[in-house]
């Protein structure tokens, strides 16, 4: 029989000190995105299956929990991905004609874990761009993800670019159905040499020489010059590989520090993804804290199919990247039944503070917090000082004003 306490795998209880770093953390992404011009929404943690796998592709759809609604009987999903939840309110419920600028913070399920340290229910913070195809929101999208991840700490960081279209320009009037072109791209995502090598027999041969050309093709600038002789001369494939550049060029620009490379046999999401995409990494993590792009297909379930592109990342493996937060300041109080005690509490916490009242016959165990100032009673008053190291004589706390925490009795 299993404990009682047990939690399935890849499930786990966020415990206080982790807890306000993640919140933290979500005040200051969110207060980042808004400074960008982006309005924050709150979806629903279930929907409708059909809403919920909204051009996401096989990949989403094996990563959601699925579950009958009593109340309908038709299929519900718990969502493993909010971006297309975003969608159907840009479509449905603004639907503006304009530029659009959603973001969002919430928990996602997942069914399956996408790797071995890897929770199955992230915190998801994410922003999206509606209604513009220029490669402008792509560069605002990646700009803000960057944003995003320098106030969390983790510099230095290193962003992969890579472009869905270099594959579909490859694939363009190639004879192949769905499946077999998916096998292609998962080959391709695994940097399958071999396997991409069976796949491609029978493809015309500078398709064929395109596609096994594509695993080698990573790593710094001269790799755009390589896929320019490598790769045919395909329209859609110099476009992609036009817009990467223009892309590196102007991040390069804004962030001096910043590591830029591409991956462009990187075809992970291949099913989701229909133009440039982005993997943004820290020193040292083995996975993406960051990933995103241009998925102009996501809102074509809701009948309103217009650009999008944007990204998405999990609090839980950003907190877990940076740097530990010292623990916050308090001030330690006692408890009484004193009217000018209880005053002097309620004015510190009305003005910011935080006040732990020592309930009786108990001492202090709060390890987010460091007492470093206390309230005492000194000639009928209440008064705020600092709290003194061992064997030093405590002094009244010099950064506060006196008539602000005093109360006579």
């Amino acid at each position: 029989m299993l404990s009682a306490w047990l939690l399935p795998e890849h499930i786990a209880d966020v415990l206080p000190a982790q807890a306000r770093q993640l919140e933290a953390l979500r005040r200051q992404l969110v207060d980042r995105a808004l400074g960008y011009g982006f309005e924050l929404v709150v979806p629903p943690l279930l929907e409708h299956l059909e809403s919920l796998l909204s051009g996401t592709g096989r990949e989403l759809d094996l990563r959601t929990f699925k579950l009958v609604d009593q109340t309908s009987g038709r299929t519900i999903g718990l969502r493993a991905d909010t971006t297309p939840q975003a969608a159907r309110i840009d479509a449905h419920l603004l639907n503006r004609q304009g530029v659009t600028r959603l973001c969002y913070c919430g928990p996602v399920l997942h069914a399956r874990a996408t790797s071995v340290a890897a929770s199955r229910e992230p915190l998801q913070f994410g922003a999206e761009i509606f209604g513009h195809a220029g490669l402008e929101a792509d560069l605002e999208a990646a700009e803000l993800a960057l944003d995003c991840l320098e106030e969390a700490g983790t510099r230095p960081l290193v962003i992969d670019l890579a472009d869905a279209r270099v594959l579909r320009g490859l694939l363009a009037g190639v004879a192949a159905d769905a499946a077999a072109l998916q096998d292609v791209a998962q080959a391709l995502a695994e940097k399958d040499r071999i396997g991409l090598g069976a796949l491609t027999a029978g493809m015309p041969a500078d398709v064929a020489r395109g596609l096994q050309a594509l695993p080698g093709l990573y790593g710094g600038d001269e790799v755009l010059q390589a896929a320019a002789q490598a790769l045919p001369a395909r329209p859609l494939v110099r476009r992609a590989l036009d817009d990467l550049r223009w892309l590196a060029a102007h991040l390069r620009l804004a962030y001096p520090e910043l590591r830029v490379g591409f991956d462009l046999g990187d075809m992970g999401g291949y099913g989701y993804y229909t133009g440039p995409r982005f993997s943004i990494y820290g020193a040292g993590a083995p996975d993406a804290l960051a990933r995103g792009g241009r998925y102009d297909e996501v809102g074509a379930v809701f009948g309103r199919n217009r650009p999008a592109v944007g990204f998405s990342l999990d609090l839980k493996a950003l907190a877990e990247a940076s740097s530990p937060r010292a623990a916050a300041s308090a001030i330690r109080a006692p408890w009484g039944e004193d009217p000018a005690l209880r005053a002097a509490v309620r004015r510190l916490r009305e003005a910011g503070e935080t006040v732990l009242a020592i309930l009786p016959g108990h001492e202090p165990e709060v390890q987010a917090f460091v007492c470093d100032r206390e309230l005492v009673e000194l000639d009928g008053r209440w008064v705020l000082r600092d709290v003194a190291a061992p064997g030093v004589p405590a002094a009244p706390a010099a950064r506060h004003s006196p008539a602000a925490v005093e109360h006579s009795r």
